[in-house]
């Protein structure tokens, strides 16, 4: 009913609620308990607050290159409130909240923005793909992951994401068409957040929306207001009762707005107006939430404060136990690349380890 109601062709945008967290549409509204909505709204506050604490570690000199999720915090907590520990996470790189829903800690993360491998390792989240920076190319993995769950019956659905620009690459394409003719499980959640680092969507396709891409391949799509907890639950939850059931998979495009940079090496001020980011500052996926709880009685204000402070001091953890962690081995670059390292790796291994012993000595 929801896909036939917001089919893609009529350009409908699937809303609960307005920018002050009122119900506007509540034949829609998805039937969960105040206190996973209000656990929604604490969690979607603690991503935001370690995103903004990693961009503040990155421009110390504390953590490399870091793509900010400002903004997105609805999508990524709306979808990982739906994933079970059976259920795969093929993420692209700007769905924290997701991440850490799965099962990973922020150690972990801030291990993978600062540069060790164990930060790929999320050790305490189950059938969890590690980032993937290339545009596009964890959507085959999704498909082929998809692929193999239908091919064991296992109940399992696999929840892939990615950006706006995945759009125009090959692989996203190859990726559903796969997917739809094997009607593998998946659900591809484009973040439509306007920006591919600099080029706006206008600039990547000339299809009426993201959701139509769709209908190529012979699946359900739909558009979803992406700074709409609610919009994007009720949204997933379709799409996930429609995965399981055998019917193959569905695209979400979940419209939103990347607040920040694309990555702490961007300047957005180069392609956008202070005019569009204050538009969509009202559109603002916290404060959306935040209305609609305060508007219920659920949530008062001034908790604010004491909620984000001590969210701060356990991110200072989190990023301590990083600080503190072990070096990488420099022979564990090499010697888990074949199950006998060869000699050219061999001869790498011996160069690079000379070149450190010179570096070192230079000190």
């Amino acid at each position: 009913m929801l896909f036939q109601e917001y089919e893609p062709r009529e350009d409908k945008m699937l809303q609960i609620i307005d920018n002050d967290g009122q119900i506007i549409n509540p034949q829609w509204k998805p039937d969960i308990p105040d206190d996973l909505v209000l656990d929604a709204y604490k969690f979607m506050n603690f991503a935001r607050t370690a995103d903004l604490m990693a961009v503040s570690f990155q421009r110390q000199g504390r953590m490399y290159t870091y793509p900010p999720n400002l903004g997105q915090e609805a999508i990524g907590t709306a979808m990982g409130k739906l994933m079970r520990p059976q259920d795969w996470l093929v993420p692209a790189f700007r769905e924290m909240s997701a991440w850490l829903l799965k099962g990973a800690r922020l150690r972990d993360i801030f291990l993978y923005f600062g540069g060790h491998e164990d930060g790929s390792k999320f050790s305490g989240a189950p059938n969890f793909l590690p980032s993937a920076v290339p545009i596009a190319s964890q959507l085959i993995h999704a498909a082929g992951i998809g692929y193999a769950v239908k091919y064991k019956k296992q109940d399992s659905v696999v929840f892939a994401f990615s950006g706006d620009g995945s759009t125009s690459e090959g692989d996203f394409h190859e990726a559903l068409n796969f997917a739809s003719v094997w009607k593998a499980p998946v659900i591809f959640t484009v973040q439509n957040n306007q920006y591919a680092i600099s080029v706006p969507v206008k600039k990547q396709t000339a299809s009426l929306n993201l959701a139509i891409k769709s209908l190529a391949y012979g699946i359900p799509g739909i558009k979803v207001d992406g700074n709409d907890f609610f919009a994007v639950y009720r949204a997933g939850s379709e799409a996930f009762q429609h995965t399981r059931a055998g019917k193959g998979p569905v695209l979400i495009e979940a419209l939103t707005f990347r607040q920040g940079a694309h990555t702490t090496s961007d300047d957005p001020s180069l392609y956008r107006s202070q005019e569009e980011e204050k538009a969509w500052a009202e559109k603002d996926p916290i404060k959306r939430l935040r209305g609609y709880l305060v508007a219920n009685g659920l949530w008062k204000p001034e908790d604010d404060e004491p909620l984000l402070e001590e969210y701060k001091k356990e991110v200072e953890k989190e990023f301590a136990v990083y600080e503190n962690y072990p070096p990488y081995k420099v022979e564990d670059m090499f010697q888990f690349q074949y199950k006998e390292m060869p000699e050219d790796l061999r001869q790498q291994q011996i160069g690079y380890e000379k070149y450190l012993n010179r570096k070192g000595a230079q000190k």
